[in-house]
């Protein structure tokens, strides 16, 4: 280790050193015109149109008409599918949030029991 002017002007050597080789590389790529990158840009755009859209539209289409979606099952769920570590912080404990006919059958208990 050196005194502080000594990692200063080592510092300063490295900046100098990476400026230098970044102007090297700078030289040695050809650049375009600005025209001609808006042309390869809009070239590629197009591109991406041309392609992504058929795929969105085939895929959507695809799940559309081929794929069915799966529900569940109507009736009692096995003891496995329901079990409950703590309750539901709402006021129907046992139902899920958008299991509507549980929260109706909760709700008429509730009236019952209330009358």
């Amino acid at each position: 280790m050196g005194s502080e002017a000594e990692m200063e002007k080592e510092a300063l050597a490295q900046i100098k050193a990476r400026l230098a080789r970044q102007k090297d590389i700078m030289k040695q790529q050809t650049h375009h015109s600005e025209a001609e990158e808006v042309d390869e840009m809009w070239k590629w755009v197009k591109i991406s149109l041309f392609v992504a859209t058929p795929v969105c539209v085939l895929s959507v289409l695809k799940d559309l008409l081929f794929v069915e979606h799966d529900h569940r099952k109507d009736g009692p769920e096995p003891d496995y599918m329901r079990i409950r570590n703590k309750e539901f912080p709402w006021e129907c404990s046992d139902c899920e949030l958008f299991n509507g006919e549980c929260w109706k059958k909760c709700r008429a208990e509730m009236a019952a029991e209330g009358a």
